[in-house]
């Protein structure tokens, strides 16, 4: 050992020689991204330097409080990173400083809605969101008959809006009739897995015919709205919560913006002032969280410069291009689309039309090396036995494929379907059963050929952030 060795401290070692076997994980899990296609809707591949400040020296410091009131010392450069984000975020949708303030601490975006909620709606208050099996969200209030799911259906009384089963659209006559009878402190205009986009004007009105807060969740379709793809909930909400690591190609970590300054005047003619700041920044901390991460919070921040560059537009227009193409390209091939297209990242498949159920359709593909998730259609009873998949293209798109590229990966998504219906056949309904027969060697033999061939293709796109990881 030389000197140089000698006097490194021990906790510097790399982590492929202080913890092989955890390193061996992870080598496995980037191997796995590189050659298979990640098509989940909410999934995305961060830059390297988004990379890099999650693995910075930030994630050492604590900082409970606000930018210059913390409860630490040590803050000013921690004070400096968070302005910073704050700033970036604000510019990023063309908000005013003087008009939108945000918060960049939550730590990602269950908590951030379930800040707002604690913040404006208070304990008991009530709620109304796009329920679940209709594209809706888990924060948003999801329970079924026999169970409060979601921690919004227990701490707040909630009551979903529903989509119409004919149109497959979200049915704002239906929730404008059932906000006047319910009366809820606060709708969320947000979805999960619902491919059109949201009349925000029409939420707005009916809040004010009801004197309820708006709220948009924009988690899904944060990039877009940055580059002015699709509706802008800005316009006409008072919050808008959003993950950042979705369309938004950032971190896994939680933003809420909030109106701030004059709302208006009251009959006397005194201005009237926006009251969220301090609520929702309390609520935040030290309502429900402690320090905030701080090397999240510097990755939001590159997150939000590069959402202002020129080329982030190119990249959701593409994005969008690609999301079409998909959802074409499965038609042709006879798969029904729920609402029959898409104004944005994701198709949603419904799997009724070929005799397959969403779980069925999730394995197969995922034993061919294509990621997506088993998702409820309009009809499905049960979350947990659901008809439909869910499938995006904001990673393919990261990874430079082009409309081209989507017409292989439908050819390779049709072909593992076909391998699905031929097992059904002889497995019969149950998905237990379908496991098994796949197992058969007649089918294993199709399904290693078609993944070797996704994998082949796969390898052929470069994969962003860490060289290592």
């Amino acid at each position: 050992m030389n000197a140089e060795s000698q006097s490194e401290h021990p906790l510097c070692r790399p982590l492929a020689e202080d913890d092989p076997q955890l390193f061996e994980i992870l080598r496995k899990e980037k191997n796995r991204q590189f050659r298979g296609l990640e098509m989940i809707a909410s999934e995305n591949f961060t830059s390297r330097a988004v990379n890099e400040c999650l693995s910075s020296c930030l994630t050492n410091k604590y900082s409970e409080g606000m930018v210059g009131q913390r409860y630490y010392g040590g803050n000013e450069f921690i004070d400096e990173v968070e302005l910073l984000c704050q700033q970036r975020a604000l510019k990023a949708f063309g908000l005013k400083p003087e008009e939108w303030g945000v918060n960049v601490q939550p730590y990602s975006g269950s908590p951030a809605n379930f800040a707002v909620y604690t913040a404006l709606v208070e304990p008991h208050g009530r709620i109304m969101g796009l329920d679940l099996p209709d594209g809706g969200h888990l924060t948003h209030g999801f329970y079924t008959a026999a169970k409060k799911v979601s921690a919004t259906s227990i701490f707040f009384e909630s009551m979903p809006y529903k989509i119409n089963v004919n149109t497959e659209l979200i049915d704002y006559d239906r929730l404008q009739e059932n906000a006047k009878l319910f009366k809820p402190k606060l709708i969320i205009a947000g979805v999960s897995c619902y491919p059109r986009h949201l009349d925000y004007k029409r939420f707005r009105e009916i809040c004010d015919e009801n004197g309820s807060l708006l709220m948009a969740d924009m988690s899904h379709v944060s990039g877009l709205v940055a580059t002015g793809l699709t509706t802008n909930p800005f316009e006409y909400c008072d919050i808008v919560t959003t993950t950042t690591h979705k369309t938004l190609r950032g971190p896994r970590s939680g933003v809420i913006f909030y109106r701030r300054g004059q709302k208006g005047v009251d009959k006397n003619g005194k201005a009237v002032m926006y009251d969220y700041e301090d609520k929702i920044n309390q609520a935040v901390f030290p309502g429900l969280q402690g320090g905030p991460h701080n090397h999240q919070i510097a990755a939001i921040a590159v997150t939000m410069r590069q959402a202002a560059e020129p080329s982030f537009k190119e990249y959701q227009e593409q994005v969008i291009k690609n999301a079409n193409e998909l959802a074409t390209g499965l038609q042709t091939a006879g798969y029904k689309i729920v609402t029959g297209g898409t104004d944005n990242h994701l198709v949603w498949v419904d799997m009724r039309s070929v005799g397959l159920s969403g779980g069925k359709a999730e394995k197969i593909l995922e034993d061919v090396s294509i990621a997506c998730n088993k998702n409820t259609v309009p009809g499905d009873k049960s979350a947990l036995n659901p008809s439909g998949i869910r499938l995006g293209t904001p990673a393919l798109t990261t990874r430079n494929m082009k409309e081209e590229n989507i017409k292989v990966v439908v050819s390779f998504i049709t072909e593992a379907f076909r391998i699905a219906r031929d097992v059904q056949e002889k497995s019969g309904p149950k998905l237990v059963d379908f496991k098994r027969v796949l197992n058969d060697e007649e089918f294993k033999n199709r399904v290693v050929v078609l993944r070797e061939k996704v994998e082949s293709y796969a390898e052929k796109f470069p994969l962003p952030g860490l060289r290592d990881f």
